[in-house]
């Protein structure tokens, strides 16, 4: 075992000093200090150059480092360089690491603020950039489809089921609850006009088409965007970082077949289903409320109701729920395999899925009420 660590000097010419590192130069052995180095330099003239000779050195840790860096301060303040060839390998490359050179201040130009219209601009390019990205995604959805109607997807049966479970047994209670109390909403406020006329029986109308054609739809879809899309994100996200994904490449297993196909198959079959329970439990809120008012009965109600809503309000309905499904199940997919490699960015991608299928939801249901109208449905 070498004893503690030495510094010895030799000349080998006028303007050259070299550094003979012997023993052991670890911490707390009480080791040599630049300002010996400083010392020697000034009692030997001028010299312009530093080398090391480290054959007999022992072991060594960062007692030898820290020596290194602030002689090499000491050189460089005094315009002397420093040949760290006879260090060891270990210790240059440490060391060649923590002296680098840092960045001049002022280096970089400064970021000026940007205009409206540029900011505009970028904002421009961004939007269509991810409108590509969108009708991308939407394609390959689309050709996964077209795998599955032939009987080529790759995806697992069991997978789909557990998404079908999480998809409508488990949102049933707070599909219940939003739609019971949408339903009430609206037959509280449209009570109050139409009381004003003595109309109050038409509340059995304005509940019954507002939930039947559009209102359970558009709820069901909301709801489904924030408790289902943003679980999507989050789980495709994870996946990304965690390189599951990745893995189903190499595997040549198409993500969107085994990932996405089933999700949005299980949106879309589920949405119309929790659509219509949606309309019984917004009718029935209607209800509660509409019973309350002067010169209306249950059996009024329900009467008028029935002879209101009809089957074209209810496929209209259904055939929304179905589209707005698919709308969450896309956007929810979409964000999650765009996510980034880090844990924020997951809470990213889930809180863009929500908001992605939200303005999807939105943007249907006026496309939807356009098209319906120029119909005559």
């Amino acid at each position: 075992m070498s004893g503690p660590g030495e510094l010895l000097f030799e000349q080998p010419s006028k303007d050259t000093l070299r550094l003979v590192l012997t023993g052991s130069w670890k911490l707390g052995q009480g080791l040599p200090s630049a300002e010996d180095v400083r010392k020697k330099i000034e009692s030997a003239g001028p010299i312009r150059r530093i080398s090391f000779h480290a054959e007999k050195l022992g072991d060594w840790d960062s007692g030898l480092l820290t020596f290194l860096l602030k002689l090499w301060k000491l050189c460089s303040s005094s315009n002397i360089s420093v040949d760290g060839t006879g260090l060891p390998k270990g210790a240059r490359q440490i060391l060649s690491l923590a002296v680098a050179v840092p960045e001049e201040k002022g280096a970089r130009k400064a970021e000026g603020k940007l205009t409206f219209l540029v900011h505009l601009g970028d904002q421009t390019v961004a939007f269509y950039r991810s409108f590509s990205e969108l009708l991308e995604f939407v394609g390959e959805a689309t050709m996964a489809f077209m795998k599955l109607l032939r009987g080529k997807a790759q995806y697992r049966r069991a997978d789909l089921g557990l998404i079908l479970e999480a998809c409508s047994a488990q949102a049933l209670p707070i599909v219940t609850l939003i739609s019971f109390l949408v339903g009430m909403i609206l037959a509280f406020v449209g009570g109050i006009e139409l009381k004003m006329f003595g109309a109050q029986i038409y509340v059995a109308d304005l509940v019954g088409i507002a939930m039947v054609r559009l209102m359970a739809a558009i709820m069901t879809g909301i709801v489904m965007a924030g408790r289902t899309g943003g679980a999507f994100a989050a789980q495709l996200g994870t996946m990304q970082v965690n390189q599951e994904i990745d893995a189903l490449k190499t595997q040549g297993i198409s993500p969107m077949e085994f990932l996405v196909l089933p999700r949005m198959l299980a949106l879309a079959l589920m949405m119309p289903l929790l659509a219509l329970y949606a309309n019984v439990m917004g009718i029935l809120g209607g209800a509660v409320v509409a019973v309350g008012l002067p010169g209306i009965t249950l059996l009024q109600y329900y009467n008028r109701t029935v002879e209101t809503v009809g089957l074209a309000n209810l496929w209209i309905g259904l055939f929304s729920s179905a589209v707005f499904g698919v709308i969450v199940a896309l956007a929810g997919c979409m964000r999650g395999m765009q996510c980034g490699r880090s844990a924020s960015a997951v809470g990213d991608a889930a809180t863009s899925a929500v908001v992605t299928a939200i303005v999807g939801i939105i943007v249907a249901t006026a496309i939807i009420t356009v098209v319906t109208s120029v119909l005559g449905i």
